[in-house]
């Protein structure tokens, strides 16, 4: 008997004694589950090209200067590495975002601005005034888009909760803050004996 043939033989063994009484056409092999396994997660990757594309353009510089006009618009602390993210997402929207923050960050050294009140409004109608509100929504409503998908860049640090931080929490599902699933269980004591 040749070798082709004897493999025949074999795999003929192996096919009548399993089991098996779904159609050859639904058999899986595990080649064909790798690789719908890697075509699925290339595909579920592909969204987030764009935005990885647009955090690999945006440079420290572009983040500091974004943070610069950002402290100048918002009187607040702000996180950098929220900032770092929310400027990128920004750029992505909006190519033109870095020579309106330069635009911006000129009319305030003019201005000789430590808070925005000392130069926004010297900002003309237009593209500034636009990117500079849209930089202040950003950081209050901790989103950069008012779409349906929006992605989160600051629950946590969205500044529409610091006014009234000293009397109401921020929304989540346990009074003990965000990100926290459970609050603290007091504990128990003078337990009744049945």
């Amino acid at each position: 008997m040749k070798p082709q043939q004897m493999l025949a033989a074999r795999r003929t063994k192996v096919l009548d004694s399993c089991p098996d009484d779904c159609p050859t056409a639904f058999n899986l092999a595990r080649r064909n589950v790798l690789v719908g396994g890697l075509l699925f997660g290339a595909l579920a990757a592909l969204p987030t090209l764009p935005a990885v594309a647009a955090s690999a353009s945006w440079s420290d510089e572009a983040a500091a200067r974004f943070m610069e006009i950002s402290s100048l618009l918002v009187p607040h602390r702000l996180n950098a590495e929220v900032g770092r993210r929310m400027g990128a997402a920004m750029v992505a929207l909006n190519p033109a975002l870095l020579q309106e923050i330069g635009g911006l960050l000129s009319i305030a050294r003019g201005r000789n601005a430590r808070i925005v009140e000392d130069f926004f409004a010297d900002i003309p109608d237009g593209p500034l005034k636009e990117t500079a509100l849209s930089i202040i929504s950003a950081w209050y409503l901790g989103v950069v888009t008012s779409a349906s998908n929006a992605e989160v860049f600051a629950y946590e640090y969205a500044l529409m909760y610091g006014p009234t931080s000293d009397v109401m929490t921020i929304p989540s599902y346990a009074i003990s803050g965000p990100n926290r699933w459970t609050s603290t269980a007091p504990p128990l004591s003078n337990m009744p004996e049945f």
